[in-house]
């Protein structure tokens, strides 16, 4: 076959390819419609009004984590460590609403509900710094790092309350720090307060990873570490970033979950993390690094959200949605890898045909 043939043959081929690469792209919308559309059918009163607002609630924790975790991944990163993050953070607000911190002299100091979240969320960020420290200063790979991470933050939590559940967080008002269940359950509009904190960080992440420099530098480490060294950015305050923005997330989840709950258990936010990575990978970012979107994570958490519910509502078990959300995770980097070699086909083609 001669070149000109060859180019007329992939010209040809092109439109198709084009047309699977649009269906890869759009995989995140198809699976929630497919969803919606499946438990719809075969979950009962799954489109009710209270089962939509759970849902949503669900939803919400899951895409605080994905967001968090999408940077991660985009830099080539992974973040085990954010259930143990959440369920830390939430024996941190608990015992701080019950224990307050004791002073000396015998004396305690309480605080009010917003001061509570505010040090929940430096303990957050602080674990997050730590995994960023191991990874970029000490060189422990990503995996191995946030392993270790995972166990030191679930055995702290453990060890705070002897692996008991911390109840009845209503707080005193002679203390002032009642009111810490409106996180969980109040409701602005209709809506409840963390799907607006969600729609909150999911626009401010969306634009920082837009249009501020440092957001765009993420892409950048995770396309090429190398060349991104080369041209002057500071790869290691980029990891250190998304390690410590990961954290930041994980502790408004523990916050959130520990108010809803108006109790603190250890355990919470056990296997957090694979519903965080499932619904980043299956909301297009890549394992390999350098592509993802938010709005896409989103998405994804939605459907990883919609999946738990509803196959609970099927009267599924947990260990059958163990098994479906690892096949998940598992077809959805089948298909990333396959749509980046698409993609490279695609381009290929595009420009034998401008030859």
């Amino acid at each position: 076959m001669t070149s000109i043939q060859t180019a007329a043959a992939r010209s040809t081929a092109a439109p198709g390819s084009s047309f699977l690469l649009k269906l890869m792209k759009l995989r995140t919308f198809i699976a929630l419609f497919a969803v919606i559309i499946f438990f719809s059918l075969f979950a009962p009163n799954f489109l009710s009004t209270a089962n939509m607002v759970l849902m949503s609630k669900h939803a919400t924790q899951n895409a605080f984590l994905a967001i968090g975790m999408t940077f991660v991944i985009i830099t080539g990163g992974i973040d085990l460590s954010v259930g143990s993050i959440v369920g830390l953070c939430g024996m941190v607000a608990g015992g701080l609403i019950l224990n307050g911190i004791a002073l000396p002299l015998g004396y305690t100091m309480y605080f009010n509900v917003f001061e509570v979240g505010l040090i929940v969320l430096v303990v957050g960020v602080l674990i997050g710094a730590v995994n960023g420290l191991l990874i970029t200063r000490l060189n422990v790979a990503p995996f191995i790092a946030t392993l270790g991470t995972l166990y030191v933050a679930r055995g702290m939590a453990l060890l705070y309350s002897d692996g008991q559940t911390l109840p009845n967080l209503v707080g005193k008002e002679s203390l002032g720090n009642t009111g810490y269940s409106y996180l969980g359950s109040g409701t602005i509009f209709g809506l409840p307060v963390s799907v607006w904190m969600l729609i909150a960080v999911a626009l401010g992440a969306a634009y920082f990873a837009r249009f501020v420099p440092l957001g765009r530098h993420i892409f950048a480490v995770g396309g090429n570490e190398r060349a991104s060294r080369m041209s002057g950015i500071r790869v290691n305050s980029v990891k250190m970033f998304v390690y410590m923005f990961s954290g930041f997330c994980a502790a408004i989840v523990g916050l959130v979950i520990s108010s809803e709950l108006m109790a603190a258990h250890p355990a919470t936010g056990t296997n957090l993390e694979l519903n965080a990575i499932a619904a980043a990978v299956l909301g297009g970012t890549s394992m390999s690094g350098g592509r993802g979107t938010i709005g896409g994570t989103i998405v994804g958490a939605l459907v990883i959200g919609i999946l738990s519910d509803g196959l609970v509502m099927m009267g599924v078990s947990s260990f059958w949605q163990m098994v479906i959300k690892g096949l998940v995770i598992i077809v959805a980097v089948v298909v990333d890898q396959a749509q980046r070699k698409l993609q490279q086909r695609v381009t290929l083609m595009q420009l034998a045909k401008a030859e």
